[in-house]
């Protein structure tokens, strides 16, 4: 259902009585207006545009700029800047020393603690005054707490507090104060049993508690839903302490224990303050009425008000008082009711600011009282109409995408834009979350498209994004092949640092669809440091990808991450990952990933194992092919000895070549006849005889007997060095050999070999 159009209204009509100030005009989430004629239009986008003050004769008028600063102020100014600019040292100090002749005032000392940018040097430069004979006072001690507790170094805070007595040699003691600074500062940064730690120590050291230093304990507590402790505190004030609740007090605990969902408690306590001498304010009336109203106690609530108006003009109810019922009654879809309040309101000469106007609208869209939203619009209700704003635009728009009626959703959209009030990101939301819903992605995408041309997520207007609102736009982009412009829009979220981790995941398996995998590896990471879970679809279409990208390194950097997401990649997928990186010589990560696989007990292939051992050969990593080897014996695999062997023999490394044959012998494993010969032979040829007879005397230990011809060249290489021990075995051996050789020659002649 549509509301009609404005009829007859001129730049002096009421609903141009208002406009709502901006750091209000994103309370709600959602809104909007229907249809304005053409001549309304241009009226309001001339009032909405930018104006310029001028004078009574027609002539700009002149802001006056700020006084200059003091003498002090400009000292200050200038200290603060040397310190801000580098590190803390003696030049620094003695550039101080420059500025502070003949000496240091207070007011000075307080400036530049307060133009200090970070609290550590600001704890320097309080060190360093006193250091230098200045003398610090309560206020300075007060304010050097309160900069190391506003920036959380809280610690540091606890330590500064306790040593005040003996940096101040006693001039300066301990009170409540300086506890109630470090208290707020602990329960601002969520550790409340830190500030109840805090409380103790402060009684601990016989310094009473103010009625400052409960009630700022109740609001810690109440914010954490303590109400027990709340309690027990209360009764300590009044009867240990004897510190007489004020209305700060009571209004926290009502407030605190309604927004607990205990609105009786609240009730109680609100009745409590005559007891206790305290008169109820606005303040405190407006927090029982929204206690109430949360309740969804509307009528005692209104009962309240009432109340609050027979007490005469001392306490009359204010805007807040009014707009907290109608938004009460709205609730529970009691719009005659919250129009009455509304009337009400103004009669008594309250001006309705824009959450009055938007609660409201919206309570009618619910209940599609259009005509009642006309007149408001229009300014015939309560004398003084509605100036739009985004957060009307976003109620109205938000009920017709939420009826189905997106053609009128549209139009309300359109006269946003020629208003000149600009949509935020609610705005486009709701828009494009329901075209995509219909089915009309390219409506929805023209939507998006002008989202990210204006960049209407790096705007400050107090609206936070809903990510997952737009994961439909993100879905339909990606499947059509568009998933970058579909990122950019994310990385703008981000920037208002909203997160999803559908989105993440729709725009990783876009890019892998795609073939944009390094883009796909980078979002990847961005959503593993924020904590959130990739699903085993991204790691396998990832790394499939890398790997057919030619990218292997990348690949097995997204293996480990998928370890460390506790998901278990197939065996496939590492033997996939091993072996291109063994084409690329990747020798540190082949090894890496034989342990890992080892770790994960994923079984291994003796030709990828060996090729990996062959390369940390190739490369010198020689301790880390012989761990690996070992490793691999351990969890009872093997590697190609013989082949290896060979390869060290032809790569000249004839000491890794005989490690690995004694290696291969202690494990009973015996290598082919030719392998050790060859790397006998080769050991002789480079004048390492010693090596090859201890290779010789092993391989007999273990029965393998070497060709004849290799023996001798041993025994050759062994005289010449003058090895003579030696070589006297080896001839006894080649005798024995060429005796036994012989006697076979004979019998295999005379057909009696089996003899032998």
């Amino acid at each position: 259902m549509a509301i009609a159009p404005f009829s007859s209204v001129t730049a002096k009509s009421p609903i141009f009585r208002f406009r709502a100030p901006p750091h209000l005009q994103h309370i709600c989430i959602s809104t909007l207006i229907p249809h304005l004629s053409s001549h309304h239009l241009s009226t309001l986008a001339q009032l909405f545009s930018k104006q310029t003050t001028k004078a009574k004769d027609g002539k700009h008028l002149d802001i006056p700029k700020p006084k200059s600063s003091s003498s002090k102020s400009k000292k200050a100014a200038n200290m603060a800047r040397i310190i801000n600019t580098g590190p803390w040292s003696s030049h620094l100090e003695s550039s101080l020393s420059s500025l502070t002749q003949p000496s240091l005032s207070h007011t000075t000392v307080l400036h530049t603690l307060r133009f200090i940018k970070t609290p550590s040097k600001a704890l320097q430069f309080f060190n360093w005054t006193q250091k230098v004979g200045f003398s610090h006072t309560h206020q300075s001690y007060l304010l050097m707490l309160q900069l190391l507790g506003s920036a959380r170094s809280l610690n540091s805070a606890r330590n500064f507090l306790l040593s005040i007595p003996r940096r101040s040699n006693g001039t300066v003691p301990l009170q409540d104060t300086y506890f109630n600074t470090l208290i707020r500062s602990y329960g601002k940064a969520g550790l409340f049993q830190e500030s109840l730690k805090v409380f103790k120590v402060m009684k601990s050291l016989g310094i009473s508690p103010s009625v400052v230093t409960f009630n700022s304990l109740f609001s810690i507590l109440l914010k954490r839903g303590r109400t027990g402790m709340v309690y027990a505190l209360f009764d300590e004030m009044l009867k240990t302490y004897g510190a007489k609740p004020d209305v700060y007090t009571f209004n926290i605990l009502i407030r605190g224990f309604c927004m607990n969902s205990m609105v009786d408690q609240g009730f109680r306590f609100f009745k409590e303050m005559e007891r206790h001498g305290c008169d109820p304010d606005v303040i405190t009336y407006n927090t029982i009425i929204d206690g109430l109203c949360r309740a969804g106690k509307v009528k005692i609530a209104h009962n309240v008000l009432k109340g609050m108006v027979k007490r005469g003009h001392q306490l009359s109810p204010n805007v807040v008082s009014y707009t907290t019922l109608v938004r009460g009654y709205c609730e529970k879809q009691e719009v005659e009711q919250a129009l009455d309040v509304f009337e009400e309101m103004t009669d008594c000469g309250l001006k309705p600011t824009s959450i009055t106007y938007n609660t409201l609208v919206q309570g009618l869209c619910e209940a599609k009282r259009f005509d009642r939203i006309k007149e408001i619009l229009e300014g015939t209700l309560g004398g003084a109409g509605l100036i739009p704003d985004t957060c009307t635009f976003n109620t109205l728009i938000t009920y017709h995408c939420n009826v189905g009626n997106l053609h009128e959703a549209m139009k309300v959209f359109e006269n946003m834009l020629n208003l000149k009030v600009k949509p935020d990101s609610a705005t486009y939301s709701v828009l494009i979350r329901s075209f995509c819903q219909k089915g009309h992605f390219h409506r929805a995408e023209k939507l998006f498209d002008d989202l990210m041309k204006k960049e209407v997520f790096l705007c400050d207007d107090g609206c936070t994004p809903l990510i997952a609102a737009y994961n439909p736009m993100f879905e339909y982009l990606c499947r059509i092949g568009k998933t970058k412009k579909a990122e950019k829009v994310f990385r703008q979220l981000m920037r208002r640092g909203t997160q999803d981790p559908s989105a993440y995941q729709l725009l990783i398996m876009g890019h892998c669809r795609e073939g944009t995998f390094n883009d796909a590896y980078e979002l990847l990471v961005l959503m593993l440091r924020r904590d959130y879970i990739p699903n085993i679809e991204i790691y396998e279409s990832l790394i499939e990808g890398l790997l057919q990208k030619d990218d292997p390194k990348v690949a097995y950097d997204t293996l480990e991450k998928m370890l460390k997401s506790s998901h278990l990649p197939r065996s496939s997928t590492f033997h996939k990952i091993l072996t291109e990186l063994i084409k690329k010589n990747c020798a540190s990560e082949c090894a890496s990933l034989v342990t890992l696989m080892l770790h994960n007990k994923v079984r291994q292939s003796i030709s990828l194992s060996t090729d990996t051992v062959r390369i940390l050969f190739q490369r010198g990593l020689r301790q880390r092919a012989f761990e690996i080897v070992r490793c691999l014996y351990e969890n009872e695999y093997m590697v190609n000895m013989d082949g290896l062997v060979v390869f060290l023999c032809q790569c000249r490394k004839l000491l890794e070549a005989r490690e690995l044959l004694l290696f291969s012998l202690s494990k009973c494993h015996i290598l082919n006849v030719d392998t050790c010969g060859t790397l006998l032979s080769a050991l002789c040829k480079a004048r390492r005889a010693s090596e090859a007879f201890e290779i010789y005397y092993e391989l007999l230990e273990k029965g393998v007997q070497q060709p004849l011809e290799c023996v001798e060249e041993l025994g050759l290489v062994l005289e010449t060095e003058g090895r003579t021990k030696e070589a006297e075995f080896v001839k006894k051996r080649i005798l024995g050999q060429s005796q036994s050789d012989r006697l076979i020659q004979t019998c295999a002649s005379e057909g009696d070999i089996g003899s032998v």
